[in-house]
């Protein structure tokens, strides 16, 4: 669906750049390293090197750590891009765009100019799942009926843990120009705004499968997003102030049966 994302989706970004003022980043020196073959590497000179490290000769040593210009490209963000496809095409991750550019959520607007290093190392996000906790041993006893009560009992306290996945969540809301407002199960939020749907990764949670979103309530999985992959979830709430509110999140999101 067409939506107006606050999460991994929303804008686009022109390919009208402009090269501008030098990024640094760190290198640690490695065996075998030398000036010329870093400068090589990562598209500089050796001059360049020596006067940003303030070098007197060229001779490094391991586990030296040197700085490293990275050029700036700035794009003025249009209509009809993500973050996401940003990211992609320049080989970075959505999480380096949002911290070179102060972002506190996915959010970008039209006429917004975002600075982006192409040659940066990539920062990942990693997103931890909470491990089920394995159900302690029913306590042995005298009656065979008690010790089997307290084994059925273990088994379902230990499922239930399964069914608690740690996600993060960001938030869309299909109030803005030219969203259609239908999911990609055919939900029309614009008919009900306060509809409770996520938008998932279908691997992960399937498609009609009702949820418990920690922050949000019970809600559907009903939609889908092509930035929502793995352990990310994005909520539907009724206008883009509630978005913006709701930002990145880490929740417990409870599978129902």
């Amino acid at each position: 669906m067409k939506k107006m994302v606050l999460s991994l989706l929303t804008v686009t970004v022109v390919s009208t750049a402009i090269s501008a003022s030098l990024h640094a980043q760190e290198y640690e020196v490695e065996s075998g390293d030398s000036l010329w073959k870093i400068a090589s590497v990562h598209d500089t000179s050796i001059d360049t090197l020596r006067t940003l490290n303030e070098l007197d000769s060229d001779i490094i040593h391991p586990g030296q750590v040197l700085q490293i210009e990275e050029e700036e490209i700035y794009h003025q963000v249009e209509r009809g891009d993500t973050l996401y496809d940003l990211a992609g095409e320049y080989e970075v991750t959505v999480l380096d765009l949002m911290n070179w550019n102060d972002l506190n959520s996915d959010l970008i607007i039209v006429g917004q100019e975002l600075v982006i290093y192409p040659n940066a190392e990539a920062v990942d996000q990693v997103v931890e799942e909470t491990p089920a906790q394995p159900a302690s041993a029913p306590e042995e006893t005298e009656e065979v009926a008690a010790s089997e009560s307290d084994d059925n009992q273990s088994q379902t306290e230990e499922s239930s843990e399964q069914k608690t996945i740690s996600m993060t969540a960001t938030a869309y809301t299909a109030e803005c120009d030219g969203c259609t407002g239908i999911t990609a199960t055919g939900l029309n939020l614009n008919e009900d705004r306060n509809k409770k749907v996520i938008a998932v990764d279908p691997s992960v949670i399937p498609l009609g499968t009702r949820v418990h979103v920690e922050g949000y309530g019970e809600a559907v999985a009903g939609d889908t997003g092509g930035a929502i992959q793995g352990n990310k979830i994005d909520i539907h709430v009724p206008t883009r102030e509630e978005a913006l509110s709701w930002g990145v999140r880490e929740v417990d999101v409870t599978i129902l049966e």
